[in-house]
């Protein structure tokens, strides 16, 4: 893996454990000579996951649509700034310039994120491993119910291990090394659908 997107929140958590948990994976992925596509912006872990990889000397590529650019809250500080018209087009860049996803932390947008790469997994659109951090237990419900989609029998059983999950960073990026596409949709018959 070359680069690895990373999608987390853009807000600061009063709990310094999400901001340490960013500066981790930005200076961990630089000292291993993994470059960072995320979404463009300074705040929060955005910004922390960004400013540590650069201090770390690793490459970072923002990702950032036009609306938050003028918001003013892309960072211009970065090794490459893509300014994109949409969030559509935003992930779509995501998904081209990475060789895999890590989920942090994070809001509305970093699920959507998530589920998006876990549904382009699911078809065929790409065969990259998609992590999920799982920072202090932040995502034990998110889990419990990826797992409970699966039981109920909406996730088929050869999908199910298309979200790699661990604690710590090491183990996550030691799974993702790992990783071994799976049957996608796209190459089933519809009588295995």
């Amino acid at each position: 893996m070359k680069r690895l997107a990373i999608y987390c929140g853009s807000a600061t958590p009063a709990d310094p454990v999400y901001i340490d948990c960013a500066r981790q994976v930005g200076r961990t992925l630089a000292e291993r000579g993994i470059g960072v596509v995320y979404g463009g912006g300074r705040l929060g872990l955005m910004g922390a996951v960004a400013d540590s990889a650069l201090a770390a000397g690793g490459e970072v590529i923002g990702i950032i649509p036009q609306a938050l650019v003028n918001a003013e809250v892309a960072h211009r500080g970065l090794t490459e700034l893509h300014v994109v018209e949409t969030m559509h087009k935003r992930k779509q860049a995501f998904t081209d310039l990475s060789d895999g996803f890590i989920n942090l932390p994070g809001g509305t947008g970093t699920m959507d994120e998530l589920w998006e790469a876990l549904s382009w997994a699911q078809i065929g659109y790409h065969a990259k491993p998609v992590g999920l951090l799982n920072v202090v237990g932040y995502y034990d419900h998110l889990v419990a119910f990826y797992h409970h989609m699966a039981e109920v029998g909406f996730l088929r059983p050869q999908h199910a291990g298309i979200l790699i999950v661990d604690t710590t960073l090491e183990a996550l990026l030691a799974k993702m090394d790992a990783h071994v596409p799976i049957e996608t949709i796209t190459k089933m018959r519809a009588k295995d659908l």
